[in-house]
């Protein structure tokens, strides 16, 4: 009967032990159930949603305030100054083409004006030309005519002093006719009478 109860003494350390143990697992998760409970993404765990909020309200007013105090101002003054200098390009290039169209009716004016001006002193060229020419042309009408009185007048004394000596060659000669004839010198009466019957 000793025997029995020595072996129910031995286990009872061991039963309370077992019991312990029972106890200890059963209040405290063993390591498989905690790493299983810990499986899950965390953003889609609501005990970290608050923390996700406000991670996320501190990220955004840092953009927000990088965009509004340094991007914003940058890329506003980028297009500012692209604008200054499409607008700047374009007033230049109005500038230059109204310059050009005004070169370009200066140049026509003076073209006009140059024609015009060469086409009159075409015209008073001719008209002085013409005028020479008509003062040239009476020069040597007035030159030709005087030449002309004067061969006329030349020709006229040629012609009378001719007369004159055909008058004298007749009278010489109708003195020798009526010599030759009557063998004795011819008077002023024969020499007169010898000429009328000669001109008759």
């Amino acid at each position: 009967m000793a025997a029995p109860q020595t072996e129910t003494v031995a286990h009872a350390p061991t039963a309370e032990r077992a019991a312990e143990t029972d106890a200890t697992t059963l209040g405290k998760p063993t390591t498989e159930s905690t790493e299983q409970a810990s499986s899950g993404l965390p953003q889609f765990q609501f005990q970290h949603w608050p923390g996700q909020i406000a991670y996320l309200v501190v990220l955004f007013a840092i953009l927000y305030v990088l965009m509004a105090r340094v991007f914003a101002p940058r890329i506003r003054r980028i297009f500012d100054e692209r604008a200054k200098t499409i607008g700047d390009a374009i007033a230049s290039a109005k500038a230059v083409q109204a310059e050009a169209a005004a070169q370009a009716e200066a140049a026509r004016q003076a073209l006009a004006d140059a024609r015009a001006a060469s086409q009159k002193t075409a015209a008073d060229a001719k008209a002085k030309a013409q005028a020479e020419t008509k003062a040239r042309q009476d020069e040597l009408e007035a030159e030709l005519s005087a030449r002309l009185g004067a061969a006329e007048a030349g020709i006229r004394a040629a012609r009378d002093s001719a007369m004159s000596n055909v008058s004298a060659v007749a009278s010489d000669t109708a003195r020798a006719i009526v010599e030759k004839l009557t063998g004795a010198p011819a008077t002023g009466e024969q020499v007169s009478a010898a000429l009328a019957t000669l001109e008759g």
